[in-house]
């Protein structure tokens, strides 16, 4: 079992940063995709950002491209978004997703995922 804890999550205002930060642990592991969705009232979860612990490969989807920038630190098992030019329309809850299998950093949907965190949630007031 995996457990994926978030942090870094909170109130910033349009145009500011935040960084979320999402560390696994218990039965971590060699190589697995690692990322982020995030999901709106009343809408469907969005895969918005994944890695490869393998190559580094990764995805971001287009409303997020240029403003947000994953990272992974594999010896501490822990995957950073960096977000950046934050808009009222970034906010959301935002949910650490992990799978064993790297090849769905292509496919970042909620049906590929094996493991979630429990979300933080990221306001960003005009």
């Amino acid at each position: 079992e995996v457990q994926l804890v978030e942090s870094g999550g909170g109130l910033v205002h349009a145009g500011g940063s935040l960084r979320l930060s999402c560390t696994a642990s218990g039965s971590t592991f060699a190589d697995y995709a690692i990322g982020w969705f995030r999901q709106l009232p009343g809408k469907e979860r969005e895969g918005i950002s994944c890695i490869s612990s393998s190559d580094g490969t990764s995805y971001d989807a287009d409303s997020v491209k240029g403003r947000f920038t994953i990272s992974i630190n594999k010896a501490k098992n822990t995957v950073y978004l960096q977000m950046d030019s934050l808009k009222p329309e970034d906010t959301a809850v935002y949910y650490c997703a992990a799978a064993f299998d790297i090849r769905v950093v292509q496919d970042w949907t909620p049906a590929v995922i094996d493991y979630w965190g429990k979300g933080t949630l990221v306001t960003v007031s005009s």
